[in-house]
């Protein structure tokens, strides 16, 4: 997040409507354009700084550039002066940095000679290290005017040993992340005492994106620091930075367990943003099933990006997946050797997995405008200054509408107008999109789902807490009402034990490496070059099965690697640079068992239910697909041991009175069911904050648990996320805008835009698209179930995610997602 240095209100400079004429102009595009939405340029709103701010840090920014604050930077650092704890939720590019560097600035300066030798200390804590490490950048020049009273310090796992000394001893700044707040000082807090004594403040950046898992486990750990700071006789104050979202305050209490204020009215001003929905054509070609085909988003986004770099347009493409990242990189990078190749080298990917240098590298490449275009997964979509962008081109929906104005507020930076193109990706959510843009632009952004008391995540934070300090009575309120009923199951187990000052963790290993905070299943799989013995960089525990197994091709920097063997005990995936003329597909089977109903209601002759499920997932084998036509070459078998999954799951059954209504035959039951499940999959992320991935589905024509056709969606998360709830809750809307996908979508026989699903372990089969209306039709024809919870985002934590007495929940090493 930039620290608001552009505070001009000049008229905008970039004319994104003429980009946009020119990529529609190009090969007959211009029907690809389904809606273009303008969002008319803004003046700014200037206050005074409050009392408090040290006069010292006025004049610097001044000297930056700034020489009035924002409204809503006043306003948040008021709050902060006042020793409340604060979220300033605002569009991108709007300095909400500078929000909470003034006033922490200032707590810096005052505290500065004092008798402890250090003064005022603060943590800042940053959900990628890309974005800890631009922060650290643009707090040094914000700063400089200060001399050594702030003393800024990175302490992240890239940290040389040399460097994290000197931060835990000098440093009055410690710019880290969740994981290293989790691993490294909350179980070294001895060696921090000095540090977490003076702590003043905790600044959460880009707070939006703990949500979920993720989330529920920065929450816990955020608890952790609470109760560790009280021991060293601190009350730090939280300052959290948002992008827009609903219900903010809410959710940064939720977050941090303390009361927070929320700051929402933006004052920055705002260039002119053109935003068009893009819809790739049809191809000649026919896939699974015979169903049309239509051009990728990857490659659609590559050929845009390439015209853009062309016209010298600086441009971000945002992409959901790394090898997507690597892909349009790549395909852009040989249409520029054709057209000029002296722009083939300024272009470029990023993604996750990359060793620290080629990040580094790559972020100073695009800050300096060395890189005209780059193909990013969602790192980049965070706060990272890559100020001058003129466009922003999204691969595909992001899966939320919050994410998807924080995409597309990268460009237009200064106030400049901006262009944003979202590339609709051939699956059912995107295709409703770009033909019914009022779902993006005339509906709220979503709140922030996260469940702090899911027991699979609060119980090995409690075990994390009873290693750092021996768990009191006192302290079971800070962890949540959940957390009285979850040690009784630690104790049963041995991980805890009474005494008489409290609760103790009794194992030899550390107790922190019981949560994977980040649900990624495990620590990451190593992909290694075999011969060399290069590491050339990481890939989830989680996505392992499915990426790196044995015989997959992977993409690294635009190279293809073949895996000659995965060793999961281990954790390294051996691969071989190789051009093969194929990708890599890999197949799975899933089944599902029910747990414990929670909630059951009727839906006509249907019900409704939501409740704990096992999930259980074995990938069998991977498809080969001819590169560019998608054609399958052939199947090759797989050996891998299956994983099971322990999660919450919404699902629904239909009786046979409801299917002689539909007229859906025995023979027409099993598409009916897998068509429904796939369109309903796909267009659940319009309901909850979640992206399709997030989430599983199965659909049985005859299910052992309930005796009936049933379709279950469930959260691809130990212990639950809050979605499959979500989607129980909002079951009408949900649904009704599922079957209004199906049957509006031009194909006869179903494809990729309506019930055919990316991600299917049975290769799209079967699938009956007619049935799956008639289907829904008949159970939306019923009366709506009745709802005995709020349709809000805020989960209820007290009937769905505390476990009950006979339900004891796995303390640790829960099993991984099901992807």
């Amino acid at each position: 997040m930039d620290s608001g240095s552009e505070h001009r209100d000049t008229p905008a400079t970039a004319q994104p409507s003429a980009t946009l004429e020119r990529l529609a102009a190009r090969s007959g595009r211009r029907e690809r354009i389904t809606h273009t939405e303008h969002v008319p340029s803004r003046s700014g709103a200037h206050a005074s700084w409050p009392e408090g701010i040290a006069p010292e840090v006025a004049a610097a920014v001044e000297a930056a550039g700034i020489e009035r604050p924002y409204r809503h930077q006043a306003e948040a650092a008021a709050h902060a002066l006042a020793g409340e704890s604060v979220v300033v939720a605002t569009g991108t590019a709007s300095g909400k940095s500078l929000a909470y560097q003034a006033p922490m600035l200032s707590a810096l300066l005052d505290g500065a000679g004092a008798a402890n030798g250090r003064g005022a200390t603060v943590l800042y804590l940053a959900p990628t290290k890309a974005l800890a490490a631009d922060q650290l950048r643009a707090l040094k020049e914000l700063a400089a005017p200060l001399g050594p009273a702030v003393r800024p310090a990175l302490y992240d796992g890239d940290t040389p040993v040399e460097e994290r000394e000197w931060a835990r001893r000098h440093a009055n700044v410690v710019l880290t992340n969740p994981d290293m707040l989790h691993r490294g000082i909350l179980p070294g807090h001895p060696r921090w005492s000095g540090f977490l004594r003076a702590l003043t403040y905790v600044v959460i950046d880009e707070c939006h994106t703990y949500r979920g898992v993720f989330g529920s486990h920065v929450a816990q750990v955020l608890r952790r620091l609470r109760r560790v700071c009280a021991r060293y006789g601190s009350t730090p104050v939280f300052l959290l930075a948002s992008a827009t979202s609903g219900t903010p305050g809410a959710s940064a209490s939720r977050l941090t367990g303390v009361p927070v204020a929320e700051v929402t009215e933006d004052g920055s001003p705002r260039g002119e943003l053109v935003f068009a929905l893009w819809e790739p054509p049809l191809t000649e070609l026919r896939g699974e099933r015979g169903a049309p085909v239509r051009r990728t988003a990857v490659a659609e986004t590559a050929d845009l990006l390439t015209d853009l770099a062309v016209d010298g347009v600086r441009t971000l493409a945002f992409v959901g997946s790394r090898r997507g990242s690597e892909l349009i990189s790549l395909i852009a990078q040989e249409r520029l050797a054709e057209l000029d190749s002296s722009l083939t080298g300024r272009i470029a990917a990023y993604r996750g997995g990359y060793l620290p240098e080629e990040r580094r590298a790559l972020e100073a490449a695009l800050h300096s405008g060395e890189l005209l275009g780059l193909a990013a997964t969602t790192a980049l979509e965070l706060g990272v200054d890559v100020s001058g962008l003129d466009a922003v081109l999204l691969a595909g929906y992001p899966g939320t509408r919050a994410s998807l104005w924080q995409q597309a507020g990268r460009a237009g930076r200064a106030g400049q107008g901006a262009l944003a193109v979202l590339v609709a990706r051939d699956d059912p959510l995107d295709t409703y999109l770009v033909h019914h843009p009022e779902a993006l632009f005339r509906r709220p952004v979503e709140s922030t789902v996260l469940d702090p008391d899911n027991p699979y995540v609060l119980a090995p934070h409690l075990c994390a807490a009873a290693a750092e300090l021996p768990l009191t009575e006192e302290d079971l309120g800070l962890f949540g009402p959940a957390a009285a009923q979850v040690l009784p199951a630690l104790e049963q187990r041995g991980m805890l034990r009474r005494r008489a000052a409290g609760w103790h963790w009794t194992r030899r290993e550390r107790a922190a490496d019981l949560a994977d905070i980040r649900g990624g299943g495990g620590r990451p799989v190593d992909v290694v070059e075999d011969g060399t013995g290069r590491l050339l960089g990481t890939v989830d525990a989680g996505s392992a099965h499915t990426t790196v197994h044995e015989g997959a091709v992977h993409l690294h920097q635009g190279r293809t690697y073949v895996v000659r063997g995965l060793d999961l005990e281990d954790g390294v995936a051996l691969v071989a640079q190789e051009d093969p003329p194929y990708t890599t597909t890999a197949r799975d089977t899933t089944s599902v068992s029910i747990l414990e109903v929670d909630r059951e209601v009727p839906w006509g002759g249907a019900r409704l239910c939501f409740g704990s499920v096992e999930v259980t997932n074995q990938v069998v084998s991977y498809l080969k697909r001819r590169t560019g036509t998608g054609e399958v070459l052939g199947e090759v078998k797989l050996d891998l041991p299956p994983r099971t999954l322990r999660t919450r799951a919404v699902w629904w059954t239909v009786t046979e009175d409801q299917l002689d209504a539909a007229r859906v035959s025995p023979q027409e039951l099993g598409g009916a069911l897998h068509a429904a499940e796939h369109a309903s999959i796909g267009l659940l992320p319009l309901f909850a904050t979640c992206d399709r991935w997030d989430i599983g589905g199965v659909s049985v024509p005859l299910h052992a648990d309930t005796l009936l056709p049933t379709v279950f969606v469930y959260d691809g998360h130990p212990g639950g996320a809050g979605f499959a709830e979500r989607a129980f809750h909002t079951a009408r809307e949900w649904l009704t805008a599922t079957r209004v996908a199906i049957e509006s979508c031009e194909c006869a026989h179903g494809c990729p835009s309506c019930v055919q699903s990316p991600k299917c372990g049975n290769g799209n089969d079967p699938l009956d698209k007619a049935a799956a209306v008639r289907l829904l039709g008949v159970l939306l024809r019923q009366p709506p179930p009745p709802q005995d919870a709020p349709t809000g985002d805020r989960i209820s934590p007290g009937s769905a995610t505390r476990p009950p007495p006979d339900r004891q929940p796995p303390p640790v090493r829960s099993p991984p997602p099901v992807q």
